[in-house]
C-alpha cells in the first residue's frame, strides 16, 4: 500500500456508476478502480458488503471509543431523505435554499441522502453503515443544473446555505460538490464559516483527466479540499490534484442511491464520497475531544494522516495533500497533537478566536430563518442553461456561484449561472 491503506473509487462528479461487482466478503487489498458507467443495481441488504473502506479504517475498533456522538454535520446538497431506514432519527431540521417547491427532506437525486448515510447511517434495514453513526446531520438543500433548467431557482442558494450552516449548531459542513468558477460571494461565505469555528470539507473534483482545473469551493484557502483514493492505495485517476488538495479519503467503488426512488444502490466513485468520509472522520475525532476547537481537530487530522511515497519532505502532495484520513490513528493510537486552539493549521492564521472581534463578521442574512422564496422576474430567480454538465451525468450537476450577468435571449430575461456538479 502506498498511501497507508488500500482503497480506490471514483467520486466527485455527479455520481458516476462503475461496473465492478463485489463479492459478499471483500478483501481490502483486492479492490481496484472500476470502469465508470452503469452497473447492475444492488439490493439494500447487499450494500454493506461493498463498504470495503470500513474494514480498512478499522472502524469497529474506533467505534469502541467513539461513534461521533454530540457532533452535527451540515450537508449542503440535494436534500436528505430522513425516511431511509438507516437514517431514522439521524436527520435534524435544516433549511431549503432552492427557492423551489418542497423542503430539505425532499432529496431530488439521492446524492445528498447518500452523503448523509456515509456519514451517519446506522446500517438499519441493510442500508449503508456510516463512519460516524453517533453523529447527526443537518440538511441544507440547494439546486442542481437539471432543476435550474426546468424552473426558477434561487441563484444565491450555496452561499446562503454555507452561511446558514455556519450559524447553525453544526460543527462540520460537508460540501460534496465542485465548480470551475471563483465566486467572491461563496468565498466570503466559506471565510465566514471558518471564522465561526466550523470545518468545511469540499470535494477536490473529478475532472483530473479533463483538464484538472482548480475547483471551488475546494480551492478556497479556508476550505479543506479532499481528494479520492481507491482500495489499491492510490489516488484515483479522476481525482483532481493541485496545491489546494489538503487530504484524501476513500472515494472509489462505494455504493450510493441510484436515484431519488430510493429502491436500490449503485456502485459509484468520486470525491463526493471522499468528502463525506473526511467529514465523518472529523466528527469521530471531535466527539472524542468535545473541548477542542475545529483548528485542533483539523491539526490532528493532518498530523495523523497516512502519507504515501510521492510527498515532499513536509509530507505534502498535490494528489493527497497531507495524506489519507486515518481517524483511528489518533483515536486508537494517539497520533497527532491538537496544538494552538486558535490557529488554523493550513493557513497559520488566527481564526475562530472568540477573543478576537474581527473573527466574527456579521452574516449577510439572518441565519436562523429561511430565505424568502424568490419572486418571478427577480435576479434571484433564474432559468439555467440547457446545456449538459461537463461530466456527462445529470444526477447532480450542482451550480455554484452567484449570477454572472443578466442577459436577454428570445425576449425572455434570465440570469447566467455557472454550473456546479457533485464533487
Amino acid at each position: 500500500m502506498t498511501v497507508a491503506m488500500a482503497w480506490n473509487r471514483k467520486h466527485g462528479e455527479p455520481r458516476a456508476v462503475v461496473t465492478r461487482v463485489f463479492s459478499a466478503v471483500v478483501m481490502v487489498t483486492a479492490l481496484t478502480a472500476g470502469v465508470v458507467g452503469h452497473a447492475p443495481e444492488a439490493a439494500a441488504d447487499e450494500a454493506q458488503s461493498k463498504q470495503w473502506y470500513l474494514e480498512a479504517m478499522d472502524a469497529e475498533k474506533i467505534w469502541k471509543s467513539t461513534t461521533g456522538k454530540g457532533i452535527k454535520v451540515a450537508i449542503i446538497d440535494s436534500g436528505v431523505n430522513p425516511n431511509i431506514a438507516s437514517l431514522k432519527n439521524q436527520v435534524l431540521k435544516g433549511a431549503d435554499l432552492t427557492g423551489t417547491p418542497g423542503d430539505e427532506t425532499d432529496d431530488y437525486s439521492g446524492h445528498g441522502t447518500t452523503m448523509a448515510e456515509l456519514i451517519v447511517g446506522t446500517g438499519a434495514g441493510g442500508g449503508l453503515q456510516g463512519l460516524a453513526p453517533g453523529a447527526k446531520v443537518i440538511p441544507m438543500r440547494v439546486n442542481d443544473t437539471d432543476r435550474q433548467n426546468k424552473m426558477r431557482v434561487n441563484a444565491f442558494d450555496v452561499e446562503q446555505a454555507i452561511k446558514a450552516a455556519a450559524d447553525s449548531d453544526a460543527q462540520i459542513i460537508n460540501v460534496s460538490m465542485s465548480n470551475d468558477f471563483y465566486s467572491s460571494q461563496v468565498r466570503d461565505a466559506v471565510k465566514y464559516a471558518q471564522a465561526k469555528g466550523k470545518l468545511l470539507f469540499a470535494g477536490a473534483g473529478n475532472g483530473a483527466e479533463e483538464g484538472n482545473k482548480p475547483q471551488y469551493p475546494a480551492s478556497y484557502p479556508e476550505a479543506i479540499s479532499v481528494a479520492a483514493g481507491g482500495s489499491d492505495g492510490q489516488i484515483a485517476p479522476y481525482s483532481q490534484h493541485n496545491k489546494y488538495v489538503d487530504l484524501a479519503a476513500p472515494g472509489s467503488d462505494i455504493p450510493g442511491w441510484c436515484n431519488a426512488s430510493f429502491k436500490s444502490y449503485c456502485d459509484a466513485g468520486g470525491t463526493s464520497n471522499a468528502t463525506a468520509l473526511a467529514s465523518a472522520s472529523a466528527a469521530l475525532i471531535w466527539s472524542a475531544h468535545p473541548e477542542w476547537t475545529g483548528n485542533q481537530v483539523l491539526r490532528v487530522m493532518l498530523e495523523s494522516a497516512g502519507r504515501g511515497g510521492d510527498g515532499n519532505k513536509k509530507g505534502l502532495s498535490e494528489y493527497y495533500g497531507y495524506g489519507v484520513v486515518r481517524p483511528g490513528a489518533h483515536i486508537n493510537r494517539g497520533l497527532g497533537k491538537p496544538g494552538d486552539p486558535n490557529v488554523n493549521p493550513l493557513t497559520n492564521e488566527r481564526v475562530g478566536d472568540s477573543s478576537d472581534s474581527s473573527a466574527s463578521p456579521k452574516p449577510s442574512a439572518p441565519a436562523s430563518s429561511q430565505p424568502p422564496k424568490p419572486k418571478p422576474g427577480s435576479n434571484a430567480a433564474v432559468k439555467g442553461s440547457s446545456s449538459e454538465s461537463s461530466d456527462g451525468s445529470g444526477q447532480l450537476g450542482l451550480v455554484l456561484g452567484a449570477i454572472a450577468a443578466a442577459v436577454v435571449i428570445g425576449g425572455g430575461a434570465f440570469a447566467v449561472v455557472r454550473k456546479r456538479r457533485s464533487a
